[in-house]
Order: structure tokens, then C-alpha cells, then sequence
């Protein structure tokens, strides 16, 4: 479980090939100073389990489903990734609850940086219209943020600087792909309605 807090951005150093997966190495300062093996580290979003580590990077693999589902598989080396670690449970939870999981991608729209606004139109799959509301959580490449405006097919972000100096966001450009993850108290709401 996270928070959708980014904590630092590392860089992804290799992508290899291994036993049928992808094997990702992502060099990282913050997070690094209590990592292990079998660790859970959100890379843009995506849940993904630490399988080896040194004093400065850290190894996960990234299993052909989640390539199929996610933006993990277009990363190339030297790509910047939003990084966060796993929860505890005596955490503040300052973001909202994440998973983890990507329900979907999304494509960049609109990016309106002018009178020192930074807002980003972002559409997605209109199958999950039903878990958006106005001012509702979203997570976008692993960042909480709130749904400023919506419609049938996208939604809208107001961007704060800090978020900006801290993760990835800034590097985004029309036409991007982002992972989506969905607020998650509104799927199981909607599965404990009756139909």
C-alpha cells in the first residue's frame, strides 16, 4: 500500500532481459537507507518487488503482464521514475490509498503552463468515467493528485511547484502515456452495490 507521495525520482541505469521477465536497475538515494529484499517499491505508479539491492540501486522484475498494462516496458535507460516506498501503517497518510496496481494508461492532452499555472488534461479509457468525481483522488505515474475538472473522457490536474521540483510530472509533453491508478474505495463501493 502507498500513498502516492513520491519520495524521489531515481534514474533506471539497465533494462535486461532475465527468466522470461524484464529486469529493471534504478539507481536511488532517499529510499535507499532501509531496502531489502522483498521490499514493495512504487516505480511510476507500479508496484513492483525489490529482487536485489546495493548501497545506491536497487534490481525489480517486471513480469509481461504488467508490461502489457502499464508504460514500464516503453522506459529506456537514463529515464527518470517517480519512486515510492511501501506504507507503514504508522505512516501519515498525506496522499491517498494506492495500491500499486494500474488500472490503465492515459494520454497527455493539454498542458497549460501560463500565468504561473501548471494543469494538465490527461484522457483516459471511458470505461472508468464511473471511478472519477470532481475534486476525487487520482494517481498519475504514482503521484496523488486531485481531479480539478472532468468530462466524459478526461480529467484535469492542478499541479502545486513542489510536485513539480519532485517528480517526473515536469517531464511530461503532449502525447505522453501515464499509468493510471483509480481511487480504490470507489471500486470496492461499487462492488458491494447491488445490481
Amino acid at each position: 500500500m502507498f500513498t502516492g507521495l513520491v519520495e524521489e525520482t531515481g534514474v533506471l541505469t539497465s533494462c535486461t532481459p532475465h527468466d522470461g521477465k524484464l529486469r529493471l536497475r534504478i539507481t536511488a538515494r532517499r529510499i535507499m537507507d532501509d531496502l531489502a529484499i522483498d521490499h514493495s517499491v512504487a516505480v511510476q505508479g507500479v508496484c513492483l518487488t525489490v529482487v536485489d539491492h546495493d548501497d545506491s540501486s536497487f534490481a525489480v522484475d517486471v513480469i509481461p503482464e504488467t508490461l502489457t498494462k502499464t508504460t514500464i516496458g516503453a522506459l529506456g535507460e537514463g529515464s527518470h521514475v517517480n519512486l515510492e516506498r511501501a506504507v507503514r501503517m504508522a505512516d501519515r497518510l498525506g496522499g491517498h490509498l494506492v495500491q500499486g496496481h494500474v488500472d490503465a494508461t492515459g494520454v497527455v492532452r493539454e498542458i497549460v503552463t501560463d500565468d504561473g499555472r501548471w494543469e494538465i488534461w490527461i484522457s483516459f479509457p471511458t470505461t472508468f468515467r464511473k471511478w472519477l468525481i470532481p475534486v476525487g483522488s487520482i494517481c498519475v505515474n504514482g503521484v496523488s493528485l486531485t481531479v480539478a475538472d472532468l468530462n466524459e473522457s478526461a480529467f484535469k490536474v492542478a499541479i502545486i511547484p513542489h510536485t513539480l521540483e519532485v517528480t517526473t510530472l515536469r517531464e511530461l509533453s503532449v502525447g505522453d502515456q501515464v499509468n493510471l491508478e483509480f481511487e480504490l474505495l470507489a471500486k470496492y463501493i461499487e462492488q458491494l452495490m447491488p445490481r
